[in-house]
Parts: structure tokens; sequence; C-alpha cells
């Protein structure tokens, strides 16, 4: 398919010649192709050539033809932009991922924190925390991690909750599988919630439990939260708006911060205290996947260490995509249509000028992004596997899959209906769990176990 690109069949050639077979192909390659007569694809022709020019240049780089692959991402940079359809949007972010992969001193998750002060506000004004006008097009290779970045980050995984239907939905299913696996009546509750970032799962349920005990002769149950995170500031404000929620409900309720440090994460169990008459709920909301490394042993030892506190339920939601592949090109053609989809869907549901989609896109995505096509090794955190993984690690560390229930699926389908109106978006059933899917394609799995 490379013809000349490829280097072991052009060895016999000098590098001039070379050079000049490289850039002929490329300019072959950049001639947009002709649609097909009748064709009713959603993609146009220049974003169906634009998206065989990034595998092309994945491609380039996952046979180590470095040379080529820096023209056609200088090809591919000069064609994209942050403002256009969809697709454009997306061939943009990914171009970026691609052209800090061949540079071996960028650091992927600080190259996109660098970048998230310069979005342009709809007003034309200063973006997010800066007056800068600049667009997130240019890397800035080894920037540094600022505070500011991080507000940044948080801010955006709040417009995330808001405009997309992925968080609430994994939040409103783990919330009633737990409450179905609690019994009414039961006088305490400890929730350990892994990476709790703002809190906002929790108050749905804590109303939930509030009105239940209202419809019985029981008193509502203490809470008690445990919640993990990076940063010890942010969990104890997250915890005093948990408190504040609390007493209007009049629920008695603790929140324990617990703070993430870069240990092993398999030790995390051990810092948790239980107490007697306690029912015990572990919440995995986009989480467990950040456990895996080049092997499973750690987050194997981890799901052990859970199962071995007896809790009622442990609930978890993850991404419906294998980012974990271990060669790199089967990485980035299964990540470039996971965003595809995603980026679709926001096309359909926000309206064009939106600043918080775009916000969206660029940070938390963009982040994913580069850090699955950019990084390696330990760097690399996005880690996603597929349900039928999770299924099969879970089922041999001892868990049992909980069904969930028909209720949770009218919640979940009542929840897209009203917020997220469009026809896209479906729930499919998958051994008693549930996947949101956008098309023809599977986005999110929830699921429940004992």
């Amino acid at each position: 398919m490379l013809g000349s690109l490829n280097s072991s069949s052009s060895s016999s050639l000098d590098q001039e010649e070379k050079e000049a077979l490289d850039l002929q192909y490329l300019e072959n390659l950049m001639a947009p192709p002709v649609a097909p007569r009748g064709t009713t694809s959603s993609f146009t022709p220049s974003a169906i050539h634009m998206r065989q020019l990034l595998i092309t240049c994945a491609e380039l780089i996952s046979q180590s033809d470095f040379s080529a692959a820096h023209r056609l991402i200088s090809v591919l940079s000069a064609s994209s932009s942050p403002y256009g359809d969809s697709r454009e949007r997306l061939v943009h972010q990914f171009v970026k991922a691609l052209s800090l992969r061949l540079n071996p001193h960028g650091n992927a998750m600080a190259t996109v924190l660098m970048n998230i002060t310069n979005l342009p506000s709809s007003g034309g004004g200063g973006g997010i925390g800066s007056a800068s006008t600049a667009t997130v097009s240019a890397i800035n290779v080894g920037s540094l991690f600022t505070r500011e970045s991080e507000e940044a980050l948080q801010s955006c995984y709040l417009s995330l909750n808001q405009i997309t239907p992925f968080i609430r939905f994994s939040h409103l299913t783990a919330n009633q599988a737990i409450l179905e696996a609690i019994e009414v009546g039961q006088r305490a509750i400890h929730i350990i919630d892994f990476d709790i970032m703002h809190g906002v799962q929790w108050p749905p349920l804590m109303q939930a439990l509030a009105e239940r005990s209202s419809n019985t002769l029981y008193p509502p149950p203490a809470l008690r939260i445990t919640g993990t995170g990076h940063d010890l500031n942010t969990l104890n404000r997250t915890g005093d708006r948990l408190l504040k929620f609390a007493q209007s409900l009049g629920l008695k309720f603790q929140f324990h911060p617990l703070l993430l440090l870069n240990t092993d994460p398999s030790s995390l169990p051990f810092a948790i205290t239980l107490l007697p008459d306690e029912a015990l709920a572990v919440n995995c909301v986009l989480y467990l996947h950040r456990l895996l490394k080049d092997d499973s042993r750690g987050l194997r030892i981890f799901l052990n260490r859970i199962k071995a506190l007896n809790p009622k339920v442990v609930t978890i939601a993850e991404r419906e995509a294998n980012h974990n592949h271990p060669f790199f090109f089967q990485r980035f053609l299964e990540a470039l249509d996971h965003y595809t989809a995603l980026f679709d869907s926001l096309e359909a549901t926000l309206p064009p000028n939106s600043r918080e989609r775009l916000a969206v896109e660029q940070i938390w995505f963009g982040r994913e992004i580069m850090n699955i096509v950019a990084a390696d090794g330990e760097d690399r955190r996005e880690r996603h596997e597929r349900f039928e993984s999770w299924e099969m690690m879970l089922r041999s560390t001892g868990f049992t899959n909980v069904p969930l229930s028909p209720f949770a699926l009218s919640q979940a389908k009542l929840l897209l209906r009203l917020h997220y109106p469009s026809e896209g978006y479906h729930i499919e059933i998958v051994n008693n769990s549930f996947i949101l899917g956008w098309q023809s394609h599977s986005l999110f799995s929830v699921s429940s176990w004992h």
C-alpha cells in the first residue's frame, strides 16, 4: 500500500531520488478522491480523504518511516482546523497527537494542558482563564502542568457532564444499582468512590434515599462517602458541598477524602476503614482502565482486595473501546473510530457555535486522544477495554454480574429522550449490563457486580 514510502523497498535509491518519490507520492495522496455516484455516506469526500491520510500517517509511523510521516503531518496540519465540522475538528486532534508521537521529547498530557487557556470565547475575547485569542493548534512540547490548566480541566469535566449523556448515564444507572442492592431499613451506608471528582453523582442518590425513607417507617440511613482523588483541596471542597446538600435533606453524612498518590493503587483498599453495620458500595466510574499497565496484575490485585471487603455492590462504567492494544497502529484505528462517533454525536446534539462543545473536544477528548496515540509505557493511562474484557476479569476474581433492572433501563432512556433529543443514541442490554451507543457504534458500558 505504501509504495515508495516503504524504506525497505527503496534501499537501492540514493537519498535525493527517495525524497523525490516520497514527495510525488504525497502529492498523489493529496489529490481529493472522486465521490462515488449515488453515495449516501455521511462522510464528505474531503472527510474520507483526510481520514485516509491520517491512517496512512499512522501506518508510516508504525513502520518507522518517520521522514515520510513528518512530511505527511505537515500536509495534514495545513489542511485541518479546530473550527470546521465534526470530522475536521477530529482530524485536527489526531494530527496533534501524531505530531507529538513523532517528537520523542514531548509529553502528551502537558502539551494539551498547556493549550487549555488558548480557547477562544464565543464573543471573540479571551478563552478559559486567559485573555488570549490564540488557537490550540500549536504544539508546545515540554510545557509544565499548571494549576490554571488543572482548574480548566476540572471546569471542562463539568461541561462534559452537562452537554453529553455519557457521565449522567453512568451515574444514574450506577445509583439505581446501589439503591436496589441496599435494603430498605439499612441503618448505615458506606460508599467508596474511586476518583470522585466534583461528586456530582451523589446528590441524586441522597435525594432518592431521603424520599425512599419518607415512604416507609424507617429513618433515613447514615451515609458515609470515602472519595478518592489527586488534589486534597478539590476533595475537601467536594466534601463540603455534599455535606451541605445532605444537611438540607436531613441526612446524617460524613465525608472522608483519600488522596491518590503515584503509588501502587492495589494498596488503596488497605487505607479504607469499615464500620459495623455498614452496607458497602464500591463505585468505579471510568476508573478501572487507569489501573491497567502492560499487564493486568495490579488490577487483579486491586479487584481481589475490593472483593475481600465484601461489598453489597460494585458499580463499573467504562468506555466501549480497545485502546489498550499492544500495537500502536491497531490502537490508533480503534481510537479513530471511537472518537469519530463521539464527535459526530456532539455535532448532532449541540449548536454549531457551542463553546462548551469546543472545550470538551479540545481539552477533555483531546487530552485522551493525545494520551492514547502519543504516549507509551507508564505514561499511557487511557487504556480502555471493551465490556467483554472487564466481564472476564471480574468473573475471574470472584465477582458475579448483577442484572440491571427494567426501571434502571427506563430511567436511562428517559434521560436520553429529555436531555439529549437525538435519534442517534440508543441503549442495548448485553449480559445483564447496559451499553450506550451512537448510531451503530457502542460508546460506554455500565454494569453491576457482587
